[in-house]
């Protein structure tokens, strides 16, 4: 690993396969968001826009 010292900002650079060890570990831990279903995505809208409606 080398610090290298840019602009008065300091980076780190590090072997390839470090770094796409690291990236696999985050992948890992990242979880998607929720997708609904059709239904539920039209019931969703559909009390959204009953709520922006009754604010104005």
């Amino acid at each position: 690993m080398t610090h290298v010292t840019i602009d008065n900002k300091k980076y780190v650079i590090i072997p390839e396969a470090s770094y796409q060890e690291l990236q696999k570990q985050a992948a890992l831990k990242w979880k998607p968001d929720k997708t609904f279903s059709i239904e539920e995505a039209c019931t969703h809208s559909k009390k959204l826009i009953h709520k922006w409606a009754s604010e104005k």
